[in-house]
């Protein structure tokens, strides 16, 4: 965390450099020309006003750079943080529980308690895991199997099942879905990561009880636009884009009530564009929640007569 705010403040000092440097920069310049005007230079003038508006330019740009590169230490910070949460959380539970066992004698009732909750704290670390893997390897995700046509139906409702297990919610009551029968021509894991990380994201965020809506359409030009449909607080207008950004968390660490590293949605992002495809997300219309929207390229089945 040190390390972080560190990283932060020797940061600020050339943002700091740079506004002052375009002040002198401006300032020299009108000061050019008003000299040289004057004295009638027309040629130096030109000449010194042309300098003084490349050396803006340049100023302007590096600034550019720093703000970008300040706004991506703050996301990594926030990620650190996060993932330090993530992982030390889980950990200092298992090793509460594991002295536990091992100091007391416990009913048959409560050890199997307590292994339910390990196995719980467990499947937690073994998803961040993988997410973070996940990150490290998105080029290379599925390539070991060859594209194949891929029912939507069938993978999403795996998908939901999966969501819902890590959530520990009933899919029956949770993930409603509405599909047109449609496939998809992708390889298998690339396409299962992006509806898993999708749904899984829209249980963690949606209502108490969370309710969520899977739908199939078929769009313009053979593209097939599946939608995930929380009845969460919504995504801000302002934050439609960045949230697809690495990293990108919303709010505080220390505020947010969410766990998370700001991974899933990035990853999601990234593997959309692999396969050709655009991702949005909107306001569920007539009531609070989020749309997420995906497109593919893909094709409706035909149906036998």
């Amino acid at each position: 965390m040190s390390n972080a705010l560190r990283s932060r403040m020797t940061i600020g000092l050339p943002i700091t450099l740079g506004v002052a440097l375009m002040t002198l920069n401006v300032t020299l310049m009108i000061f050019w020309i008003v000299l040289l005007a004057h004295q009638a230079g027309w040629g130096s003038l030109i000449i010194g006003v042309v300098v003084f508006a490349l050396i803006l330019v340049g100023l302007s740009f590096y600034l550019f750079l720093m703000i970008k590169e300040v706004r991506l230490n703050q996301r990594q910070a926030n990620f650190i943080d996060s993932v330090t949460h993530e992982l030390k959380s889980p950990i200092a539970s298992l090793r509460l529980y594991l002295e536990t066992l091992e100091m007391r004698a416990l009913s048959d009732e409560q050890r199997t308690k307590f292994y339910r909750v390990m196995e719980e704290e467990l499947e937690r670390l073994d998803h961040l895991i993988t997410q973070l893997l996940e990150v490290g390897r998105l080029d290379a995700i599925g390539e070991q199997s060859v594209p194949e046509e891929i029912p939507l139906e069938s993978l999403l409702k795996k998908c939901g099942d999966a969501a819902c297990a890590h959530h520990k919610k009933d899919p029956d009551q949770t993930i409603t879905y509405d599909f047109q029968p449609a496939f998809v021509f992708a390889r298998p894991l690339v396409v299962e990561t992006v509806f898993r990380n999708l749904l899984d994201n829209a249980i963690k965020y949606a209502g108490e009880p969370p309710q969520v809506e899977v739908q199939v359409r078929m769009g313009d030009r053979g593209r097939i636009i599946t939608r995930i449909i929380d009845n969460g607080q919504g995504v801000p207008p302002e934050l439609r884009t960045r949230i697809f950004r690495m990293f990108f968390r919303a709010g505080s660490e220390l505020t947010r009530r969410q766990k998370g590293t700001g991974l899933g949605l990035y990853i999601v992002h990234t593997l959309v564009k692999q396969l050709h495809g655009r991702i949005s997300v909107h306001d569920r219309v007539g009531q609070s929640g989020s749309v997420f929207e995906v497109e593919l390229p893909g094709y409706r089945t035909i149906q036998n007569t």
